[in-house]
This record gives structure tokens, sequence and C-alpha cells, in this order.
């Protein structure tokens, strides 16, 4: 018998392109069937932390060595990792989290240009979509917590809808912990001195919405703080 998802994905796969292009409605159909395969696979995956990054990062990086070493101890915490999928940041959280042979997820994506999904990913914990904003629901939905290192306009987006979704009670709170105090410290200083102090764009309060480490340990000990005050559940 036929999964809920293929028989959704089917029915869009039978339309013509043309008629597709016509109605955009039928695209529903498409987008419904990745967010219950999505549903279907990650409910089932247990405590997990999502770990963000840059796909150009090398690996002989400090940050990919520093990612590795975080989705490692992790895992030794009974956390599994969840990540976009591809190379980089997110290979070496993946690659980390084998290597302590924990839950390796990967929510990829597929792009035209450079995603590729990294070999360190557990096979039956690949879930490739075509839609970036069905990959975050995912993402939110399912993660106990985000750390986030270097990374461009992309690990930008993951992280503020995070803490926005947060900020406005949409999902609830969990941490978000941002690795490598240099790379963010212009960021930070710029949402407390404009964001906050010049024009009084956020609260005070938003200001603890995330923390900003420098090692795997201070980025494992901030998870585990969260949760000796929290359950662990769903984010919404």
């Amino acid at each position: 018998m036929e999964k809920p998802a293929d028989l959704i994905k089917d029915a869009f796969e039978q339309k013509t392109w043309n008629e597709i292009h016509i109605t955009d409605s039928w695209r529903v159909f498409k987008i419904l069937s990745e967010l219950v395969e999505g549903f279907e696979k990650l409910a089932r995956i247990g405590p997990c932390v999502s770990i963000f990054g840059s796909a150009r990062t090398h690996h002989n990086d400090k940050y990919y060595k520093l990612a590795e070493e975080i989705a490692f101890k992790l895992t030794q915490n009974g956390y599994g990792v969840i990540t976009g999928g591809g190379p980089g940041i997110m290979e070496a959280a993946n690659k980390g989290a084998k290597r302590g042979k924990g839950k390796s997820v990967g929510i990829n994506i597929d792009l035209p240009f450079e995603q590729r999904a990294n070999q360190f990913i557990d096979s039956d914990k690949l879930i490739t979509f075509d839609h970036f904003f069905v990959r975050k629901v995912m993402f939110m939905k399912y993660a106990q917590g985000f750390i986030v290192l270097p990374g461009g306009f992309g690990t930008f987006d993951e992280l503020f809808e995070a803490i926005t979704l947060i900020q406005t009670r949409k999902i609830c709170k969990f941490p978000i912990i941002l690795a490598g105090s240099k790379y963010w410290k212009g960021l930070v200083d710029w949402i407390k001195s404009e964001m906050l102090a010049e024009e009084h764009n956020i609260s005070p309060e938003d200001l603890d919405l995330f923390t900003v480490v420098d090692t795997a340990d201070e980025a494992v000990d901030s998870i585990k703080e969260f949760y000796s005050r929290y359950l662990l559940s769903p984010n919404f």
C-alpha cells in the first residue's frame, strides 16, 4: 500500500508541466508531499540538535573541526544531529555524529550548483526537498536546539527565522548557540548598538534568545543546561 506522501507525489507528477504552470494550485500537492514525507521520517528520530554553517568550509578549516567535535560530543550526551545534508560544516557535523555512533540526519535541498548529500548521513535518515521553506519547517519542528557556525546567507536565514519564531512565541523556546565569537562579534555588536540602543527595534531580553560560545564543550553544556530546566518536546 502506497504511503500518503507517495500518493500525493503521484497525483502531482501525473499532471503535465503546462497544466502545473497554468495553475499553481497543483503545486500544493508537491509541497504537501514533501511535508508528509518529512513528518513521517523525522517524527521517529528522537532528540536532535541542528548544526548549521557554510557549505563552502574546507575540511582543514578550524570551524569544520569545531563542528565535527560539537556533533561528536552531542552524541555522547544522547542527542542526534540534524544538518542541511550538504558539504562543509554540514558534512563535518554529520561526520562527528557518525564517529560518535549517534543519529546522523540530513535534510538536503535540491540545488543546481553546489548541494550534494554528504557520505556521513545515515542511509535511512536522508530527505531531499525542493522547497527551502518546507525544509526549514523540518528544522524548526524536530530540532531541540540550533548550533550555528560561520556561514552565508542561508545560515543567517535559518538563524533569524528561529529567533523570530521564538521571539513572537510561534514556537517553543529552545537554545540557539552561535559558535565562534570572532565571526559573530560584529553582528552581535551591531544588534546591541543599532537595533537595541539606537533604534529600539528589539527589547533587551531579546538578547537572551541566543548565546555565543567558542568551544565544543561550551556549546554542548549550553544545550545540557537548558534541558536541565525544560522538558524535551516538539517545538510546535
